[in-house]
């Protein structure tokens, strides 16, 4: 009763924690808009637009890395320490969970070069921040393909709340400076426009369909109390 109390425990905390990671991951995301655009206002000065982008950022590191440690702790899936880092091995539902490790990388490497940027330099840094805006939907969509609670409304609301944030985040950023070049320019709306279609018919063809989690992995989770409990 104990081993299955804390194996429902772990469960649980980690689909907490990979929920809240990408709630901070968006709260991230709009915060570091203004930060780009060196943007400040009198209530907001922006020095705090700045710290804050920075806190939430070592803050959705330590989440995600709760994550990951909950998921391999946890054993429900075949999944290594390695597979964190390394995409597209893992044997349970490779591809999202390729996705789940191509966003931790990209992220490992917009925090490294934050805090190398006074030695690497504003230029360098500033490309590899941009990769910010491949991270962010990478995420959202490993976190739709292997979440559990893709279903769930309360799942539905957290996901539209940060696709609305980090729409209204890019069009504000394309308002405030667009790009130079016009075909960059259109490429930027129309990518804005066309994303969240793409992500809502992928969901209603893959993820929202019932027995999308039992098709989509090589191999079978190893078995724990909670199996029968998860839906997907």
């Amino acid at each position: 009763m104990i081993a299955l109390t804390q194996s429902l425990a772990m469960w649980y905390f980690t689909r907490g924690t990979g929920a809240v990671s990408l709630l901070l991951l968006t709260l991230a995301f709009v915060t570091g808009t203004p930060t780009l655009l060196s943007w400040g206002a009198e209530r907001m000065p922006r020095l705090v637009v700045q710290l804050t982008h920075r806190n939430v950022s070592l803050l959705v590191l330590a989440f995600i890395a709760l994550h990951v440690a909950t998921t391999v702790i946890d054993g429900f899936a075949p999944i290594g320490w390695i597979d964190a880092i390394i995409p597209f091995r893992a044997g349970y539902r490779p591809i999202w969970l390729g996705l789940g490790a191509v966003a931790v990388d990209l992220l490992l490497a917009i925090v490294l070069t934050s805090m190398l940027r006074l030695h690497i330099g504003y230029a360098t840094w500033r490309k590899v921040h941009l990769l910010t805006y491949v991270m962010w939907p990478i995420a959202l969509v490993h976190a739709l393909g292997t979440g559990s609670d893709t279903r769930s409304r309360w799942m539905w609301a957290l996901d539209a709340v940060c696709v609305a944030s980090v729409l209204a985040s890019v069009a504000w950023r394309l308002k405030a400076r667009p790009p130079i070049d016009d075909r960059a320019r259109i490429a930027s709306i129309t990518a804005l426009a066309l994303v969240p279609v793409l992500v809502i018919g992928w969901m209603i063809a893959g993820p929202l369909k019932p027995g999308w989690g039992k098709v989509h992995h090589t191999s079978t989770p190893a078995a724990t109390p909670q199996t029968t409990a998860v839906p997907g």
